[in-house]
């Protein structure tokens, strides 16, 4: 009850604080778990620095399609790509999918992508998407990672001098990561948008890392407020 309580409170509390909205882009056979965690956390005003700020909305490849995710799973998008603004967004997420391989049918979300890190809007890739973007020339010459940098340099790209051997990289503001990341792609994302306070962000990290329940508390005390209310308790 008590936790469901402080919740509800974290709800109540960022009732009327102004949104700000993430952009998943969503299309058929993207990688579902890939950005998951980030969504989660993201749109959850629970343990937030300012709970109830954050909101996720879902971008498709046109205002009618109904893309179906890897696991099967139908979204019906918030606004098609050609109706994004970098100026309406705080964030553009890109997931990865074998589909990444074929850009035409992408060729509107890398151009959005470009409009949003021209714009100094932030873009946050995984996986595929990190091959789009460095076909589009996007990681010629900044600090990136991927899946394998074998699997970047069959993108024919020019910034092999930049890859970094890593789960995620934040450069600014773009975020790359390998498929394999999805929780370091995740403390990127929220470190970039200080959805956490540090503290809370390194336990939510290990918490997830390590299933370990000790870091759950640690979350929890890194989330309480000057009264010394926690903000919100896990799902």
């Amino acid at each position: 009850m008590q936790d469901l309580a402080s919740s509800a409170a974290a709800s109540q509390a960022g009732a009327d604080v102004p949104k700000r909205t993430v952009h998943l882009y969503v299309f058929d056979g993207f990688a579902d778990w890939e950005a998951a965690f980030a969504v989660a956390g993201i749109n959850n005003p629970q343990f937030q620095r300012e709970p109830g700020r954050w909101q996720v909305k879902t971008v498709g490849p046109g205002r009618h399609a109904v893309p179906r995710s890897m696991g099967g799973v139908s979204v019906l998008p918030d606004l098609g790509v050609e109706d994004l603004l970098p100026d309406d967004s705080a964030m553009l997420i890109l997931p990865g999918g074998t589909a990444w391989a074929d850009d035409e049918s992408h060729h509107a979300a890398i151009g959005k992508a470009g409009a949003f890190l021209r714009r100094g809007v932030p873009v946050a890739a995984i996986c595929g998407a990190t091959a789009a973007l460095a076909r589009a020339g996007w990681l010629d010459t900044r600090p990136h990672t991927s899946n394998a940098l074998s699997y970047l340099k069959g993108t024919g790209y020019a910034g092999e001098g930049f890859y970094r051997d890593e789960p995620a990289v934040r450069d600014g503001n773009l975020i790359t990561a390998g498929g394999m990341a999805p929780i370091e792609f995740a403390r990127e994302i929220f470190a970039l948008l200080e959805i956490y306070e540090g503290e809370a962000l390194q336990a939510w990290e290990q918490l997830y890392k390590t299933g370990k329940s000790a870091y759950f508390a640690r979350l929890a005390r890194a989330a309480e407020g000057p009264s010394g209310d926690a903000q919100g308790a896990a799902g």
